[in-house]
């Protein structure tokens, strides 16, 4: 019993995905207001200094902007696309947990998209960060 008591207690306390979320349903349905359309949408929970990378594939012509919404804990995210050969090719340079980018590919092709968790406010905690590609 003590065992599973102090296992539960070392244990980072949960992110709050709804917050994310919340915030990153607000920047789709802005977008939508002005013809931005939803490619994908995803959600991570981070340590201090974690980060997720996802896979997508980006049309040539099409405009994409990267939007990511953290949690009140986090208290900055990043987001980095990398082209298909590890190539940095955009970056968010914001010091907040809102970071997005832009991009317009001039080829179809593979692209990575890094979200970072660069710093928490609570590091006993984790982050939540809620991320979307849209484009038009």
């Amino acid at each position: 019993m003590h065992m599973l008591l102090l296992s539960l207690l070392a244990m980072p306390a949960r992110a709050d995905e709804d917050q994310a979320e919340t915030c990153l349903r607000t920047k789709i349905w802005d977008g939508y207001n002005t013809g931005w359309a939803v490619r994908t949408s995803t959600k991570a929970t981070l340590n201090q200094g974690g980060h997720k990378v996802y896979l997508v594939t980006l049309y040539a012509g099409n405009d994409y902007k990267v939007l990511a919404c953290g949690d009140s804990n986090i208290g900055n995210a990043d987001i980095v696309l990398y082209d298909h050969t590890g190539k940095q090719v955009a970056i968010d340079s914001s010091n907040d947990r809102e970071p997005s980018l832009s991009y317009t590919p001039q080829a179809t092709d593979t692209y990575y998209i890094a979200v970072h968790a660069s710093k928490l406010n609570d590091l006993t905690k984790q982050g939540s960060v809620a991320t979307a590609v849209t484009y038009k």
